[in-house]
């Protein structure tokens, strides 16, 4: 309303990352939670002398420990409510001159490499967020809880969504079993939505009771093991699964129910709700193209390639970085993702890896995720995340880093279970033993790390059995 471009940061970087956001998109003023005051004071410390900073508002909490008046005045020049209070209740609303000027800048969490600033409009924007509310069947008034950060592609473009549609919005700090089923119980959460991650740390903990009512509960930003939906649905979550990028911003790709897959055994049930899905109805157009040649794979659920989009919520392009935009986007307004996946013959897309995580092994292209996914189904594996390890022998080999619910397995007895339900080509030659595996600050695996851990460790050994 005010006429800004609205920049949700990640409250769980670092500030040196912080600092280098604030830096790059000019930022003239910042709100600040109460709980990241001393995180933004830190990012500002690191700003070069003579730089520009931004003002600061201070969101104070009654919850919290009321602030020092000294330090309130001496670094924010407001709290959230005096701003408010000061306002103009006939204020016009400053509205875009055209729907396609930049409404929001969002930046990567940078699973892949460095976070860059991707820009959309009010035009995008609109579009995503009534594409998103038909998809899952959004009600009026529903309560929804979010598990997912705001700052996460714009929450999937929900802070509209439920506005849109009257919405109560629980909000908390602390992403933990518990505390979300206690907010679910108290205060009758219908909605939700969370990556992966949330989905399986919801369903590790000891003593789950199922739900009283149903929670409709959407997850994307990872192909979800079907083992994880499986144990979701049976305590009374009904999931629904989607696909989208920042750049997207939100989800364009929903895995659309037939009711006729209700008569299938719940495995087969969870397997085909892993599946991304088609294109939700306010986008235009979902591809798998030979990266080489551009033509479409067959739609027969093997020949992979990359993805590819084209809609009205497709971003404006990166902040500042004209030669990362055309090596992403054509003129025709194809976005390449950079992932790579299959069709199916029934038009579902599913996604099968990054680019960079497809492991070439002897001539043979082994799917991260499939591994991943037969490794969740064993039931001592809390997380896990596979990668490629240099081989003189075959080029690269699986190497499988994973943290157990609790101690006890060996990596025999999960290669083992590996060899028993996939080609012996595709079983890890090496499993890592971690007690937890390192994320973005949104909750992604960071594969890019462990590719570095992997290489460290050499040649994998015993490479020709």
């Amino acid at each position: 309303m005010s006429g800004a471009i609205l920049n949700n940061l990640n409250t769980r970087l670092d500030p040196r990352t912080i600092s280098v956001l604030l830096l790059h998109s000019e930022s003239k003023l910042v709100f600040v939670d109460c709980l990241s005051r001393r995180l933004i004071l830190e990012a500002l410390s690191l700003f070069p002398d003579g730089s520009a900073r931004p003002r600061l508002v201070l969101i104070t909490d009654q919850d919290e420990p009321a602030e020092e008046a000294s330090l309130l005045t001496l670094d924010f020049f407001s709290t959230y409510e005096d701003l408010v209070g000061k306002g103009d209740p006939g204020f016009q609303w400053i509205r875009p001159r055209s729907e396609w000027d930049p409404a929001v800048l969002n930046y990567t969490s940078g699973t892949t490499s460095a976070p860059k600033g991707v820009v959309h409009s009010h035009r995008g924007l609109f579009v995503v967020t009534l594409a998103s509310l038909i998809d899952w069947a959004v009600p009026k008034q529903p309560v929804y809880l979010w598990a997912l950060p705001i700052f996460h592609a714009n929450g999937w473009s929900f802070p509209w969504g439920i506005a849109a549609v009257g919405g109560t919005n629980v909000c908390f700090r602390k992403v933990d079993a518990p505390t979300i089923y206690g907010l679910i119980t108290r205060h009758r959460v219908t909605h939700m939505c969370g990556a992966p991650v949330v989905l399986n740390m919801l369903t590790n903990g000891e003593g789950n009771q199922p739900l009283p009512n149903p929670v409709q509960i959407l997850t994307a930003g990872a192909p979800p093991p079907a083992a994880v939906l499986l144990r979701t649905e049976s305590l009374g979550f009904v999931v629904g699964h989607g696909y989208g990028l920042t750049e997207t911003a939100g989800l364009v790709v929903s895995c659309a129910w037939k009711r006729n897959w209700d008569r299938y055994p719940a495995t087969e049930r969870a397997r085909l709700k892993s599946r991304q899905g088609v294109r939700t109805a306010g986008f235009t157009e979902v591809e798998v193209v030979d990266p080489d040649s551009g033509r479409r794979v067959k739609r027969d659920g093997s020949e992979v390639g990359e993805v590819v989009l084209r809609g009205g919520c497709v971003m404006l392009g990166y902040l500042k970085d004209p030669i990362g935009t055309a090596k992403c986007m054509t003129e025709e307004g194809w976005f390449f993702t950079g992932d790579v996946g299959v069709m199916h013959p029934d038009g579902y897309l599913e996604i099968r890896d990054r680019s960079k995580d497809v492991i070439i092994s002897g001539g043979e292209n082994i799917s991260s995720v499939e591994v991943e996914s037969v490794l969740y189904g064993h039931p001592a594996v809390n997380e896990a995340a596979v990668v490629a390890r240099p081989d003189e022998y075959w080029g690269e080999t699986p190497c499988a880093f994973v943290s157990l619910k609790q101690a006890g397995t060996t990596e025999k007895e999960l290669i083992e279970f590996c060899r028993a339900k996939m080609p012996r080509y595709m079983v890890p030659k090496t499993v890592v033993f971690k007690d937890e595996l390192p994320k973005t600050s949104t909750g992604k695996i960071q594969k890019y790390l462990l590719r570095e851990s992997a290489k460290q460790m050499g040649s994998s050994k015993l490479s020709r059995l």
